[in-house]
């Protein structure tokens, strides 16, 4: 199989390009416009492969997306690039609306007419998974989880334009039978993990000494999955999901964000301690919260499970340490991005 990835350079979406040449034997067609948080290094141990290809280009360009998909006769495409941090989503609405959405409807649009205008062979192989995020469905309370069949209730720009992502994918393929596959995945950590969100950030500004701002008390939800394993729950998805349904992927590890950040600072207590005396956890500071955020997310698993087989492998705090590690060993890799691209200043203040 020739899959087109968008967005392969991002986290999540390098991770699937490392699992399609790592593990399979499928041709991994990359597909990125490289902004601000995509970077090519994280593809350095396969770009060398004979079944790897890259194209820096737009979504929102769906003829050049028809070309690529011609050109490299793609018959199954993973979309997977979005613009994605809820904070820069408050801050600045447009580039979300722009590649979440109207990026969506063109590559939708050129994805359906490459089906409409090829063999039957094609049509019948050709399928097309959306990636989204469990914050299209708003907060829980203390208890529950997310279901495939909860209603939508975003709280962000962000999550406002998945949401709309996944109406056009469902859209496409009542109206055109068009064979749609759409995913919900819960909060991804591992390497190669840009330093804004939460884990990172958290790492990389402990191992500098410097504040760790942990938002409100710290009491927020969170769902946390390894990248990794979200990749091989995709793949899954692509192989064995049935068109038209859509897929809740995660591992059913809650903590809130204060557990986490001091879960890190304990690790790198044992593993980096500070120079001197004390504990990382001195670094942590409350911070005033952001603005609609949602109490808490979790994600039921039960149907990816029963219906492709998938499940979560990597247990959470063995994944944090190793993550830990990751940023310890891989300095060269975050160091540039935090002196230049994004240097730690608070975000989604709606300034």
């Amino acid at each position: 199989m020739r899959i087109l990835v968008t967005g392969g350079a991002g986290f999540i979406g390098s991770a699937v390009c490392r699992e399609l040449v790592r593990n399979t034997e499928h041709t991994c067609i990359n597909v990125d416009k490289l902004t601000y948080a995509a970077n090519l290094a994280s593809l350095a141990e396969i770009e060398a492969s004979d079944r790897y290809r890259f194209y820096k280009a737009d979504i929102c360009d769906g003829a050049l997306m028809r070309k690529i998909m011609d050109d490299e006769e793609v018959d199954a495409v993973l979309h997977l690039a979005a613009e994605s941090h809820v904070d820069r989503s408050i801050d600045g609405p447009s580039a979300f609306i722009m590649t979440n959405i109207v990026g969506t409807y063109a590559l939708l649009e050129a994805s359906r007419e490459r089906c409409e205008n090829s063999p039957g062979e094609l049509k019948d192989r050709f399928r097309f998974l959306l990636v989204s995020t469990d914050e299209v469905f708003g907060s829980l309370g203390d208890e529950g989880e997310f279901t495939e069949e909860t209603p939508y209730d975003p709280s962000s720009p962000y999550s406002a334009s998945k949401a709309a992502a996944d109406h056009l994918a469902r859209a496409w393929h009542r109206t055109y039978g068009f064979p749609a596959l759409l995913t919900n995945c819960s909060n991804n950590y591992g390497p190669y993990h840009f330093p804004e969100k939460l884990i990172p950030l958290t790492i990389t500004n402990a191992l500098d000494g410097i504040e760790i701002g942990v938002y409100g008390a710290g009491t927020n939800i969170r769902d946390w999955i390894h990248v990794e394993d979200h990749a091989r729950a995709l793949l899954a998805v692509l192989d064995k999901g049935r068109l038209g349904e859509s897929y809740n992927v995660g591992a059913r590890s809650e903590r809130t964000n204060l557990q986490v950040v001091e879960t890190i600072c304990d690790v790198l207590d044992d593993i980096r301690p500070k120079p001197g005396s004390g504990s990382h956890r001195d670094l942590i500071r409350f911070v005033s919260d952001r603005p609609g955020h949602d109490f808490r997310y979790a994600m039921g698993a039960d149907k990816v499970g029963a219906e492709v087989g998938w499940q979560a492998q990597i247990d959470f705090e063995a994944g944090l340490r190793q993550t830990v590690q990751w940023y310890i060993d891989n300095e060269d890799w975050w160091r540039p991005l935090k002196s230049g691209v994004y240097t730690g200043e608070r975000l989604g203040l709606g300034s």
